[in-house]
């Protein structure tokens, strides 16, 4: 990965909603959520997810694939493995075993976070671009 690609993808998860909506998009897996959900889950009107997913769309950070009517997005893996690498590539000297850390292995952390609230709003189709 390039120093300017770390870039946008750092700067794209700088963001409290977009890191919610992509910790979310990584727990959910290969098969992704749809829009939909996203916005249930994250309680966001469709507009403002979609300038959300546009963002990490653009840092390649996520994947967007119609199903029928729905979009769904789901996390790149390659791109956040890729992001991960470049992070510790000279972690401890070049030498990982000398931290005692197993090698970037995802650590069980805490469930995702959503703001407060229940909201029923209707989501707007994300535009592609």
């Amino acid at each position: 990965m390039k120093t300017n690609d770390a870039l946008a993808s750092l700067s794209a998860l700088s963001h409290e909603t977009r890191l919610a909506i992509y910790r979310l998009l990584v727990e959910a897996g290969p098969a992704g959520l749809a829009a939909g959900i996203i916005a249930e889950r994250i309680q966001l009107a469709g507009p403002t997810l979609s300038f959300h997913l546009n963002h990490l769309k653009h840092a390649e950070l996520v994947e967007c694939r119609r199903d029928g009517r729905s979009l769904i997005y789901s996390a790149d893996y390659g791109q956040m493995n890729g992001l991960v690498a470049y992070l510790t590539e000279n972690c401890c000297q070049g030498d990982a075993e000398a931290c005692g850390l197993p090698a970037c292995a995802p650590a069980a952390g805490p469930r995702i976070q959503v703001k407060g609230g229940s909201r029923d709003e209707a989501v707007s189709r994300a535009r592609r671009r």
